[in-house]
């Protein structure tokens, strides 16, 4: 367990340009590795809007911090044939999770969640109330990306 700590986390996979794809809560005191599969398992099957016929059944390069870096979860990621970087685990280790350089995309995305006053701390009684609002939240977040998008390029907007 982790430290026993009382209230929520939540757990999150985003895209590229930090968009909630998947977002999934838990107790504070449940470890990251627990999760992961959860995530991968829950990821949406995305397409290119019809346009060439892709779909992407997965992610291709997968971020995380040291709570996930651990060598069975990095041999669960190859198998699902995706790019681990993965941070490993261990004093002797380097720093390889992109910190700082390609991580705060989705501390980014994390941060958007503090706007949200109900899902700030965890008031709920029950886990799926505080896992449905951290829905609704990501729903909030992806039309608003989705709205400043069409603010800024109108021609693109009407293709969507």
């Amino acid at each position: 367990m982790d430290r026993g700590k009382k209230g929520c986390k939540r757990h999150v996979l985003t895209d590229a340009e930090g968009i909630p794809l998947v977002v999934q809560t838990g107790p504070a005191n449940q470890r990251d590795d627990t999760k992961l599969e959860d995530l991968l398992e829950a990821f949406p099957v995305l397409t290119d809007g019809g346009r060439c016929g892709t779909v992407h059944v997965q992610p291709a390069v997968l971020l995380g911090d040291r709570g996930y870096g651990f060598a069975y979860l990095i041999a669960i990621v190859l198998l699902y044939g995706i790019v681990s970087k993965l941070s490993p685990r261990g004093k002797d280790q380097p720093h390889g999770s992109g910190l700082g350089e390609q991580r705060y995309v989705v501390e980014r995305t994390m941060s958007w969640w503090t706007h949200f006053r109900r899902i700030n701390l965890c008031y709920e009684c029950k886990g799926e109330h505080f896992q449905g609002l951290h829905e609704l939240a990501a729903c909030v977040i992806c039309a608003n990306k989705l709205r400043a998008a069409r603010a800024n390029k109108p021609e693109a907007a009407r293709r969507l």
